[in-house]
């Protein structure tokens, strides 16, 4: 790409126009009618061309490697790392991903078999350049950044989606005083027949692996946590839902924490259970007791 400093954006345009079809003749002869010299012209994309502002244009255009050249509305240049493809190409396109009702520049690059590598980048206006999306810093994200971004303008939410083996995951991000937070995450449930043998849950041939599912605050407190499906992410307008099941044995023990060696609490054969949470094979439940209202507690699903 050729960015050509100081000139006017609609003389920028009619400069990026002539590449087009890699016309690189024509691509002379238009630097030349500016009064500045060809450069050897790169093999490119096509130019987006985007408002940032009321009256402020900038392009971009994916070069070598996926690295993005921009013309800023400044008339200078700026240069960004972007993400690439096993051929060293990127998508570029603009989009409004923090809600403001200015787009953000996004590139995205397929990695992999099935996996959509994203980078964003929006522009500051106090430094008149674009500056890359700030994710937040959480253990319980599990694509490590924004992958195959989608945007949900309705709830204010942003999800990310990666495969990881066998397994699709999906981080769920939302905004709070102008920054991200992990708004939801899940981790797989690796009880294998254990959980069956303690409490049955019905499946079908769609469903996919349990997940334990977690809602947090922007501080990254948990505020719920619930047991469903890990391939089917969770509406992000509505409170979790969990799995439910039929306790197996005649006498399930209900203890007040994992780890816990004592109990007078009991559930019996084919209680209704909803599944919330997991740790070290102990599984949080909710049973309805009809007379005393919701009771909470941890059954050992150890073999």
């Amino acid at each position: 790409m050729v960015l050509i400093p100081g000139a006017s954006v609609a003389r920028q345009d009619a400069a990026m126009n002539t590449i087009k079809g890699g016309r690189h003749a024509v691509l002379g002869a238009a630097l030349l009618w500016m009064g500045v010299t060809a450069a050897a012209p790169a093999a490119d994309g096509p130019v987006l061309r985007m408002e940032v502002a009321p009256g402020q244009v900038a392009t971009a255009r994916v070069e070598a490697q996926g690295t993005l050249a921009l013309l800023l509305p400044s008339g200078r240049q700026q240069r960004l790392d972007g993400v690439a493809d096993a051929d060293g190409g990127a998508r570029l396109s603009q989009l409004d991903v923090d809600f403001d009702g200015h787009p953000e520049l996004v590139a995205r690059a397929s990695v992999g078999q099935v996996n959509e590598a994203v980078a964003v980048y929006r522009f500051d206006s106090q430094q008149a350049r674009f500056v890359p999306l700030a994710l937040p810093a959480s253990s319980h994200e599990q694509c490590g950044g924004l992958m195959g971004l989608d945007v949900d303008a309705a709830n204010r939410t942003l999800s990310s989606s990666c495969r990881s083996g066998p397994m699709w995951y999906v981080d769920l991000y939302r905004y709070h005083d102008g920054r991200l937070y992990l708004y939801r995450a899940e981790r797989t449930l690796m009880l294998g027949d254990a959980l069956e043998a303690t409490i049955f849950v019905k499946q079908t041939a769609e469903s996919g692996p349990m997940a334990v599912w977690s809602t947090f605050d922007p501080a990254g407190n948990v505020l719920e946590t619930a047991i469903s499906d890990g391939l089917v992410a969770p509406r992000s307008d509505r409170r979790l839902l969990a799995f439910s099941g039929q306790v197996v044995p005649a006498r399930l023990p209900l203890y007040a924490r994992p780890g816990d060696t004592a109990t007078r609490r009991h559930l019996v054969r084919d209680d209704r259970v909803e599944l919330l949470d997991e740790k070290d094979g102990w599984v949080k439940v909710r049973y309805a007791n009809p007379t005393r209202g919701d009771i909470f507690g941890w059954v050992n699903a150890n073999p």
